[in-house]
């Protein structure tokens, strides 16, 4: 397996960053996950668009995103395989011990593990805790991913495969690594990303190929929602069956199964929309 560290293609076993790289120390870091199919990174250009927003947001040097998507390409070349998660991560580089950042500059690793197909349909739970959407991190894609850590750990041991959060307000926020989708008498609702809720690029893509709506939504609306489904990289759009202790028979069901069917058409005939 070879991945590419600042600069180099490495061989995994010998590539090494500083153990007092501020992305280690502090999670002062960016990142990017793109599904790879056959060697070809999907929605790249998306992608790094938001990998600069995010970088903007946290203050890190602007990356290039040419020696990136070199990148990318030569890890891709590299490690050959059917359905892969390519990985940027952008960080504050070497820095010291605390929350200063130094002057070493950013730190690039993009690395390609396999991947597996989703199920069509999983379950989910909520969790008690909140997305802060009015925090200095809200709707940017850091490392610092602690809380989602947690929450996904739960939900493992209530036999589900996500978590999702609320904000500080009640309103249905999003879940550890995907956005959330709601079906209601028919029309398909998404939180707005003033929910604090991060742009996801399947979820972006969702919204302009299936015509979903922004809607301000409380929690509580996972309780009377006719289908409800998930959105990610690597889940493209995944039904779901259950919520906590709420079954949604029949899932996936005509509304979802419609954006399923849309999506798949759309991204094999456009890899990079």
């Amino acid at each position: 397996m070879k991945v590419w560290v600042d600069g180099t293609l490495q061989d995994v076993d010998n590539a090494t960053v500083s153990v007092l790289d501020h992305g280690l120390t502090v999670g002062d870091g960016v990142f990017e996950t793109l599904k790879a199919v056959d060697g070809r990174a999907f929605a790249t250009t998306r992608h790094l668009a938001r990998l600069a927003r995010s970088a903007h947001g946290l203050g890190l040097p602007e990356p290039d995103l040419d020696a990136i998507t070199y990148a990318c390409d030569a890890v891709l070349a590299a490690n050959p395989m059917p359905l892969g998660r390519l990985r940027i991560t952008y960080t504050g580089g070497l820095s010291p011990l605390g929350s200063d950042r130094g002057d070493a500059g950013a730190t690039l690793v993009v690395a390609l593990g396999e991947a597996s197909v989703r199920p069509d349909t999983t379950a989910v739970i909520t969790v008690p805790w909140t997305r802060n959407e009015k925090g200095a991190l809200a709707g940017l894609k850091t490392t610092s991913y602690g809380e989602n850590v947690v929450a996904l750990a739960r939900s493992h041991q209530h036999g589900a495969s996500e978590a999702l959060f609320g904000n500080t307000r009640g309103r249905l926020c999003e879940g550890t690594g995907s956005n959330v989708f709601v079906v209601l008498d028919g029309r398909l609702f998404t939180p707005p990303l003033a929910s604090g809720c991060l742009a996801g690029i399947t979820r972006e893509l969702v919204v302009e190929w299936s015509g979903a709506q922004e809607a301000d939504l409380p929690l509580e609306v996972l309780t009377e929602a006719d289908e409800i489904f998930l959105t990610s990289s690597l889940r493209d759009v995944q039904a779901v069956h259950r919520v906590d202790d709420r079954l949604l028979p029949g899932a996936p069901g005509p509304v979802t199964a419609k954006a399923m069917r849309v999506f798949a058409e759309r991204a094999a005939a456009h890899p990079n929309p």
